[in-house]
């Protein structure tokens, strides 16, 4: 494929615009279906979109070979994300301002940084204990409204279930560092692998009649655009990027885009924490970078 700048920015700008929406469309959605019913529905759509994906992509014959290749691993990761990674993550959101566990998502990066020690025997630089301090006081500062005296949090659960989310997805990012397989039919494995795990949870610890048409809607919206085109958009951003450090700045964007959404699509109010915790969690980021 050839390199193009341009053309890699536009589907970077484009994956950040569609994930800037889903803090807004998760709290939607969550009026109407438990965070069960929506896992369940936006996996479902998503699965739909990937498939079609590799299909135009002409993909889908490597399915059967790359599952028979590594099937537990592919078990896990379907376990990993989208079930549990998910849950949590719609668990927090339904427990916390969404403003709150957006915010506390975006320390994923530096769980990562931390987790990559034990297991990938990497060593942490100054920049990354920088990132780290930066990163976590953002997120105490976030969780508790500013309240740092105190300690004092809203949701102590809902803060607990956005963190264990960011372990989750860094331990997603960092199995799959191994992983040779193209990335679509990858992704398309682990929604497939995860779907029968996702069902049967619901039908044992949920209700499985969902009648609400908005919360169809709402999951429907999220499977598409945060679980699926999203993450094609931004690979395929990769893959024409001539800086994948230019690319990958544009992500800092979105939370910023997010909060204003929320700010006026469903009317939250934005605390001053909130601002100023994002701030010092992409200022982290941002050093952690730096070579």
């Amino acid at each position: 494929m050839i390199k193009n700048q341009k053309t890699a920015t536009a589907f970077a700008l484009l994956a950040v615009l569609m994930w800037s929406t889903v803090a807004t469309a998760f709290k939607i959605t969550l009026t109407h279906f438990s965070a069960l019913q929506m896992l369940l529905v936006s996996s479902l759509v998503s699965c739909l979109v990937l498939i079609f994906i590799c299909y135009h992509q002409k993909k889908l014959t490597l399915l059967k070979d790359n599952f028979l290749k590594k099937p537990s691993f592919y078990l896990l990761m379907g376990a990993i994300n989208p079930f549990l990674y998910y849950l949590l993550l719609f668990q927090a959101y339904d427990l916390l301002p969404a403003q709150q566990a957006q915010s506390l998502n975006y320390t994923w990066a530096i769980t990562l940084s931390l987790l990559a020690v034990p297991v990938l025997g990497h060593k942490l630089r100054r920049n990354d204990i920088i990132a780290i301090l930066l990163g976590y006081l953002g997120a105490l500062i976030i969780a508790t409204k500013g309240d740092l005296l105190t300690l004092s949090f809203d949701n102590p659960i809902g803060v607990l279930l956005a963190l264990l989310s960011t372990l989750l997805w860094a331990c997603y990012w960092i199995f799959n560092s191994k992983n040779d397989a193209e990335p679509i039919t990858s992704l398309l494995l682990c929604f497939l692998c995860s779907l029968p795990m996702i069902l049967m949870t619901v039908v044992i610890f949920d209700d499985i009649a969902m009648t609400s048409w908005k919360g169809w809607l709402g999951a429907a919206y999220i499977g598409l655009f945060e679980m699926g085109l999203a993450f094609v958009a931004w690979l395929t951003a990769l893959k024409y990027a001539e800086s994948t450090s230019k690319i990958s700045n544009l992500i800092f964007i979105s939370p910023f885009v997010s909060l204003l959404l929320l700010s006026q699509i469903i009317g939250e109010s934005i605390y001053p924490a909130t601002i100023i915790g994002l701030i010092l969690i992409i200022l982290g980021l941002l050093i952690q970078k730096i070579k």
